[in-house]
């Protein structure tokens, strides 16, 4: 829906883009991209229509909630000697609403969405860097 550049990098943007789950229509997708020499980030957050649109007037940024996740990928320093390949490390973070009680305890099923969100995420990245199509989210 939107891309506004962040430097001199096409790739150094910021997005307002539509969710391609079309149950969730009422939600976009609010990224940040940032890209360098050092290191490769990723951050985004769900936000509501209703919501953005009263940002997008100017009203008070308050009303929008965030809960932003992402990803970062620094290259690990090896490859620097004479085999001239080095890896990189993957940084996954979420940020997830389960219950708003400070004292609530987090459920089985829970941990298992989280844990299958996070080993989806890191296939999902892997094989877009290595255009890999055998992922473990495309099987489902």
């Amino acid at each position: 829906m939107a891309h506004i550049a962040n430097g001199r990098d096409t790739g150094n943007c910021v997005s307002l883009l539509r969710s391609a789950n079309s149950s969730q229509s009422n939600m976009l997708i609010l990224q940040e991209s940032c890209t360098d020499k050092t290191a490769s980030f990723v951050i985004y957050a769900p936000v509501d229509i209703v919501a953005m649109n009263v940002v997008l007037i100017g009203s008070d940024l308050d009303y929008v909630a965030l809960l932003p996740s992402g990803f970062a990928i620094l290259p690990d320093g090896g490859g620097m000697g004479d085999s001239g390949s080095g890896g990189s490390l993957l940084t996954v973070s979420f940020q997830i609403l389960d219950d708003s009680a400070p004292t609530a305890k987090l459920s089985l099923g829970s941990v298992a969405t989280v844990n299958n969100l996070i080993a989806c995420t890191v296939e999902r990245i892997k094989a877009a860097l290595s255009c890999d199509t055998n992922n473990c989210c495309q099987k489902k």
